[in-house]
């Protein structure tokens, strides 16, 4: 199986320098991407693909249900990198409907590793409990759940001392809240 992954990234090199010649070279020669997305490791969403763009037009950041943990070290590194390196003019976040993580996160049982690192998403949606409970529609109230987790990690990245220190210099800065829908495709 790995060997036939090998394979398939040779052909893909191969049929990329037929298509156009000097491809590589060039992408190698410098990275400055405008935009910097964050999104869920959930292996149907690429951002390249999403968003249309080629190879060093975007940053990437994947982790589980796309969350901005001020602690994690990870993340922080790569924000930094991005805004103050790259000085991305876009950070998007993207979530996406249907997301295990976030369901996850919604259910009673902890214990692992995962549940620590879906914690933000699991105290919010207890300390909102009663208002979830109006949503009788078990996808509908995952959906929601997906979209307000967006919403909300877009505001722990504005509170992250890298963004505000590029606001405060007056660095062009934008932050985007996004959710994918995989049915259809679209943003």
């Amino acid at each position: 199986m790995l060997n036939d992954v090998l394979q398939r990234n040779r052909d893909w090199s191969a049929a990329r320098q037929a298509q156009e010649p000097g491809y590589f070279t060039r992408l190698a020669a410098q990275q400055a991407p405008e935009f910097f997305w964050i999104g869920c490791s959930d292996s149907r969403i690429t951002a390249n693909d999403v968003l249309g763009l080629d190879p060093g037009e975007v940053f990437v950041h994947r982790n589980i249900a796309n969350v901005v943990h001020t602690s994690d070290m990870n993340i922080l590194s790569v924000i930094e990198y991005a805004v103050e390196q790259l000085r991305v003019e876009h950070i998007i976040v993207c979530g996406h409907y249907g997301c295990g993580g976030v369901q996850r996160a919604l259910v009673t049982e902890r214990g692992s590793m995962l549940d620590h690192w879906l914690q933000p998403i699991s105290m919010l949606h207890r300390k909102h409990r009663e208002t979830f409970a109006l949503i009788p529609d078990e996808a509908c109230h995952l959906d929601r759940m997906c979209e307000i987790n967006v919403e909300m990690q877009v505001r722990r990245l504005a509170q992250t001392p890298i963004v505000e220190n590029a606001w405060a210099r007056g660095q062009e800065l934008n932050l985007h809240g996004w959710i994918y829908a995989i049915e259809d495709g679209l943003l």
